[in-house]
């Protein structure tokens, strides 16, 4: 059994990107198992689409819909994974739907049997205590309902969204969100156990940063 592995990615390219690369050496794997799980956004054929022609030549690809559900045992399909690879979209129908279909309670053990969990923006955002999201309307908001694996918040997109880098350091700082971790478009945090061991950035100045109330403390870097 594999140490727990998590890998909060606060935006990422095309499949098959550097971070993407990494996610799956992270495996160990030569064709690793790779199960996509679209629910934050809606499940969409296009999204499943590209994440097969993306990494259908380096992994054995699958995906868990849950809206037009297929999957009769979610525990034995999941488990039986290298890497579980969440997509991005809205964090907190998601949640709910993870928590009303039991896969959240799955996720958590397959976390614990060292199956990577990774995913990028709401995919991110679930693994951690709370978080910054867009999940209830056009404003941003915090969201201290995530699944806890990892302890704090997380902010995806810190440069990517205008409104992303200041209100996050607010709500740290007023304690509306707990101290936590954000990471620009490009940049991946790779937790063994629930630690941070690393960041690493598939594009040239990438940054990360651990927020504090404060204010945000950058990281060490690793370009891929």
């Amino acid at each position: 059994m594999s140490e727990p592995c998590i890998v909060a990615l606060g935006g990422a390219g095309p499949w098959g990107s550097g971070l993407d690369e990494e996610v799956l050496r992270l495996t160990g794997q030569v064709r690793p198992r790779v199960c996509y799980v679209p629910t934050a956004g809606g499940d969409r054929a296009e999204a499943v689409d590209a994440f097969h022609a993306g990494l259908g030549d380096r992994a054995q690809t699958s995906v868990l819909a849950l809206f037009t559900r297929e999957v009769e045992d979610i525990r034995s399909f999941l488990l039986d994974q290298h890497l579980i690879y969440v997509g991005g979209g809205n964090t907190a129908n998601m949640l709910a739907i993870w928590r009303l279909h039991g896969v959240a309670v799955v996720l958590r053990e397959a976390w614990s049997r060292g199956i990577v969990l990774a995913g990028v923006s709401a995919g991110a955002n679930c693994w951690f205590d709370a978080c910054s999201t867009d999940s209830f309307g056009p404003d941003l908001a915090p969201l201290n309902d995530g699944l806890g694996f990892l302890a704090g918040s997380f902010c995806p997109h810190y440069d990517g969204e205008l409104l992303r880098k200041p209100t996050y350091e607010r709500w740290v700082a007023d304690g509306l969100l707990p101290a936590g971790f954000a990471a620009d478009d490009g940049v991946g945090l790779v937790f063994r156990g629930t630690e941070l061991a690393e960041a690493v950035s598939e594009v040239p100045g990438g940054r990360a940063f651990r927020v504090e109330p404060s204010g945000p403390q950058p990281l060490a870097v690793r370009s891929l």
